[in-house]
């Protein structure tokens, strides 16, 4: 689970409010993650996006606005042979996500791109990748409650790239017959589907996320592949709480860093 272990330095040039971190525990991962005290703070999404990936050996994968480094970090726990990329327009971010990699020790295996995603084809060569992965800004702009928390908005909406982008961008990286997986809200899922369709992207896996079998569900997991034709799999909903209200099974093995498709090695 993520517990609160205390708070670090805050960088220079910030006041000191809105410079504030916590350094956070995800002891089943191994992992100790600096955050921004009162900016945009990853929830269980990124836990779900990389288990649902299964992250294979010696993949190359990208994780295209990746915050404080999670997803990366997370995949690189998982697959100790994967080489990951984090891309992160926001320089707080960025530079958090830098300091998070250094801090678990895994500058070999991770490394963090400062950069809009409209920008990486003059960062990366067409197929350099086998997965990419996004939990893309899901508000449209001018949309929803602006946050008055510094890093909030620019998590949350859409500012310099669109869904559109974050797809074209994804088919432009990934390789052929390679994997794209997204966690969206499901208040996009048609502009999705749709999307993927305009570009050729095969829709091949969907998992639902209900927040308990009774609720809606709230975000979607989804899989997309370039170059390959197949039949949509909609796989069992992904429940958060069980029938008791307390955490399901699924989500407490996730948060373990046990899920079975990705079950870490023993200490």
């Amino acid at each position: 689970m993520t517990q609160t272990a205390g708070q670090t330095p805050a960088p220079a040039g910030l006041a000191a409010d809105e410079a504030a971190e916590t350094l956070d525990e995800l002891t089943g991962y191994r992992l100790r993650i600096v955050q921004p005290k009162h900016g945009y703070r990853f929830s269980v999404d990124p836990l779900l996006l990389a288990a649902f990936a299964r992250v294979k050996p010696n993949e190359r994968a990208i994780d295209l606005g990746t915050g404080c480094g999670i997803v990366p970090l997370l995949l690189a726990r998982l697959e100790p042979s994967a080489q990951v990329t984090g891309v992160e327009f926001q320089p707080v971010m960025s530079d958090i996500a830098l300091r998070n990699v250094a801090g678990n020790g895994l500058g070999e295996q991770v490394g963090i791109v400062e950069g809009d995603i409209l920008s990486l084809k003059g960062e990366f060569p067409v197929s350099s990748f086998d997965l990419v992965l996004s939990n893309p800004p899901y508000r449209r702009p001018e949309t929803g409650k602006v946050s008055p928390r510094a890093g909030r908005d620019g998590a949350r909406h859409e500012t310099t790239a669109t869904l559109a982008d974050f797809l074209s961008a994804a088919k432009y990286l990934v390789k052929e017959s390679g994997r794209i997986c997204f966690i969206y809200h499901t208040c996009r899922l048609a502009e999705l589907m749709a999307q993927a369709a305009q570009q050729k992207l095969a829709v091949l896996r969907l998992r639902m996320v209900h927040g308990s079998i009774a609720a809606d569900a709230r975000m979607f997991l989804v899989e997309l592949r370039k170059g390959r034709a197949g039949e949509l799999k909609v796989e069992p909903p992904l429940l958060v709480r069980g029938e008791n209200g307390g955490y399901s099974e699924e989500k407490l093995r996730i948060y373990r860093g046990m899920a079975e498709e990705n079950r870490l090695p023993a200490d």
